[in-house]
């Protein structure tokens, strides 16, 4: 019996299998709304057989977005437009999951396909630009002689509007259909930035302590699972360790996890980085035991990171390392990963998520090529 493809339930959410779809930015929404190319290429990994798909980085205020042509959720459009996604993929058998995220100091920086600005007015109108100054919990640039910009720092009334957005749009992922929510608080971003003290350097009751810049984490986490189902499981996406001297690290993530898990989070996904610097060395299953040490605490985790081998994925469940594994570039790279993953760990024909309108036919055609 496979691990991997083996279900879960979180609440009264039960995932067909344990692999996600991370989120990915593709920098391709006007004014936050989603179009054909996301229900596209979010609809084919649910196609492929995944148990999760969660969107990308979603910003819950127009400048809470990394870039101009992130996702956004703040408004009835951008909601209508999700809608449509959330339902396919629930379709086709995958459980539908929306990350909600303010890019803080991050935010505003160019189009990541593009490398930098330099729109023609002509471009400009096309892609829907926007410019705006970030904010973030001290004016720290992220990273000098890049396209980053000086940020406002935040008041404690910017603090707590911010928190309500994280709720309104929490509210409206539950509108739109979504079966899970996860709160980005990973990889250099607000929520990271007041974790941090490579970000934040308030000396009020938001910076100084480890507690007191653990308190946004903390309020957004609060807000969301109080305006979110409490049937639905609630994700969070952490860095369990940003990678700077000094900084924030696993005993920190360890604290913010249990705090997490006592305010209501199901599943902690673990990830790193997202400061300027060396941060930690990439490399296949580099973050794995970042998933087990944060489990070990008493949370259930999810694995991410260069996992491209069935063997690897099914190992990090039935070693206990993760509760489930997530895929961003190696799903890229095969929409059908979870399908191929199946047959290469020897699951029957019926055990593989092949689609309706395609599954029917593949027994026989992989018989006629050996591969079962």
């Amino acid at each position: 019996m496979s691990q991997l493809f083996s279900p879960i339930t979180l609440r009264s959410v039960t995932l067909r299998n344990r692999t996600v779809i991370a989120p990915m930015c593709q920098y391709s929404a006007r004014h936050g709304v989603p179009n054909d190319w996301h229900f596209v290429h979010l609809g084919r990994f649910a196609i492929g057989g995944f148990g999760l798909v969660i969107l990308e980085a979603t910003g819950v205020t127009p400048e809470g977005r990394i870039s101009y042509g992130d996702l956004g959720l703040w408004n009835d459009e951008q909601q209508t437009e999700m809608t449509r996604i959330a339902a396919f993929l629930k379709s086709q058998g995958a459980a539908a999951g929306i990350q909600l995220a303010h890019a803080g100091r991050k935010g505003a920086t160019p189009l990541s396909w593009r490398g930098r600005f330099g729109e023609t007015e002509a471009e400009k109108q096309a892609l829907g630009f926007e410019d705006w100054t970030p904010v973030a919990p001290s004016a720290v640039i992220h990273a000098e002689d890049r396209d980053f910009k000086v940020p406002r720092a935040m008041t404690e009334s910017d603090i707590a509007d911010t928190v309500e957005a994280f709720a309104a749009a929490a509210r409206r992922a539950d509108a739109a259909g979504f079966d899970t929510v996860e709160v980005h608080g990973a990889h250099g971003y607000l929520v990271n930035q007041f974790l941090s003290p490579a970000a934040n350097k308030r000396t009020d009751r938001y910076g100084g302590s480890r507690e007191n810049r653990m308190r946004f984490a903390l309020e957004v986490t609060e807000a969301v699972r109080a305006a979110w189902p409490d049937d639905k499981p609630l994700l969070f996406r952490m860095s369990v360790t940003d990678g700077t001297a000094d900084g924030w690290g696993v005993e920190d993530s360890v604290v913010l996890a249990r705090e997490l898990g006592q305010l209501g989070v199901d599943v902690i996904d673990c990830s790193s980085g997202g400061f300027d610097g060396p941060g930690i060395k990439a490399g296949p299953l580099y973050q794995v035991p970042l998933a087990r040490a944060v489990r070990d605490a008493g949370i259930k985790t999810m694995a991410v990171g260069i996992i491209t081998e069935p063997q690897d994925a099914e190992a990090i469940v039935a070693n206990e390392d993760a509760d489930l594994v997530a895929f961003a570039r190696t799903a890229l790279d095969d929409p059908n990963w979870p399908i191929h993953a199946a047959r290469q760990l020897g699951l029957p024909p019926d055990q593989t998520p092949w689609p309706l309108q395609a599954g029917y036919r593949m027994p026989g055609w992989e018989k006629m090529l050996g591969h079962r």
